[in-house]
């Protein structure tokens, strides 16, 4: 039964990011004007009406589905983040990381429920700001998982998460050193996704794991 409970959430983790970034590329590529990675934000894509926000002028076809795709998402990352309890070490750091993975989980959903340009305030600090900030934090803390199947990965998390929480910082501040405001908004999102994508694949391949066994799992 452990065993089935972790396979079911790598499946959950991986199956969100797929879906996210095929059905991302879908929306994106269903725009009648030119969508811009630099310069639109990833907020555009499930934008209910045509016309101009943000100085930018923003018609999403597809908007539907992608505030589907984000609403799912948070919810893969929550059932996830409970399935693979056996995968995590009994630690505190480890059920902080979970904590926050949960919290970026409901940032996702809420961000599909209220789209940008419906509710901007719900959708930017409840949505937006707890999935970079929750995101960002849960990839640095991984840094500190020593034991467990997820060990192996926690130097990418914290690369990640380092690198997702100074992009924010200069999302935030309005500056995309080239990358365009857009760009610096996927470096601070996407790489929780990538992470969980792999999270959920290694899993996946992994023995059954159980408190004792992931003791003895280091690097």
């Amino acid at each position: 039964m452990k065993r089935l409970g972790v396979v079911s959430g790598a499946i959950s983790w991986f199956g969100g990011m797929v879906q996210f970034f095929l059905l991302m590329a879908l929306v994106q590529f269903a725009w009648t004007t030119p969508y811009s990675w630099a310069g639109n934000n990833i907020s555009d894509l499930g934008n209910v009406h045509c016309g101009d926000f943000g100085g930018r002028y923003v018609c999403s076809p597809l908007h539907t589905l992608m505030n589907v795709s984000f609403t799912t998402g948070g919810i893969l990352i929550i059932l996830g983040a409970i399935l693979t309890h056996d995968a995590w070490p009994r630690t505190v750091v480890a059920r902080l990381i979970r904590s926050l993975l949960v919290a970026t989980g409901a940032g996702w959903m809420t961000a599909g429920l209220f789209p940008a340009d419906v509710n901007e305030n719900l959708h930017v600090i409840g949505g937006a700001f707890v999935i970079f900030v929750s995101g960002n934090l849960a990839l640095l803390l991984t840094v500190f998982l020593h034991t467990g199947p997820l060990a192996k990965l926690r130097w990418w998390g914290f690369a990640f998460g380092l690198l997702g929480l100074s992009a924010m910082l200069l999302h935030f501040t309005g500056n995309g050193l080239g990358l365009g405001v857009g760009g610096m908004e996927r470096v601070t999102a996407h790489g929780l996704p990538i992470w969980l994508g792999i999270a959920g694949f290694r899993l996946f391949l992994t023995d059954p794991v159980d408190h004792e066994r992931a003791g003895l799992v280091r690097r």
